[in-house]
């Protein structure tokens, strides 16, 4: 593939600043840390973002996501005994947000998700998704490369 096309924050800082705001709304909500790592990886599979899907690979193993919950991650569904009520909502809710064209928001995803989360949750839990569906398409378009060396980036919040 060829190489990277553009370093959005080289280009525009103040472009890239304002996505950097909307990750520290996220994470100054009441959502765990692991949470929001399980939502990131699924939007970036679903997605086919490889830097992203690196990067919070190795920071929900930090988070303290056991190796057995990201393998089955994509497959979800078939693995749900292992995820609790909130993550199967939340990850529910990710895959129909990201792929929204294909019918929107179910209202059993939003019945499912509007029961697991409080209202407030359930917003940062939307921004979190919107988040990180904007960090893919940027760095899909932009051929954002893998780090060398193997060593996963840390997101910056």
């Amino acid at each position: 593939m060829p190489g990277q096309r553009m370093r959005l924050h080289e280009v525009d800082q103040r472009a890239y600043e304002a996505m950097r705001t909307l990750e520290r709304y996220v994470h100054r909500g009441n959502l765990s840390e692991a949470l929001i790592e399980l939502v990131k990886i699924r939007a970036s599979q679903l997605n086919r973002c490889a830097y992203c899907m690196d990067m919070h690979s190795h920071n929900a193993r930090r988070a303290g996501i056991p190796q057995r919950k990201l393998d089955v991650l994509v497959a979800w569904r078939e693995a749900a005994s292992i995820f609790d009520e909130q993550e199967r909502a939340a990850l529910a809710l990710t895959e129909e947000m990201t792929l929204i064209a294909r019918g929107g928001v179910s209202e059993a995803v939003w019945h499912d998700a509007s029961n697991a989360f409080s209202d407030q949750d359930l917003a940062t839990l939307m921004m979190a998704i919107c988040a990180i569906n904007s960090w893919n398409r940027i760095a899909v378009a932009t051929r954002q490369p893998l780090p060398l060396g193997g060593e996963a980036v840390r997101s910056e919040r």
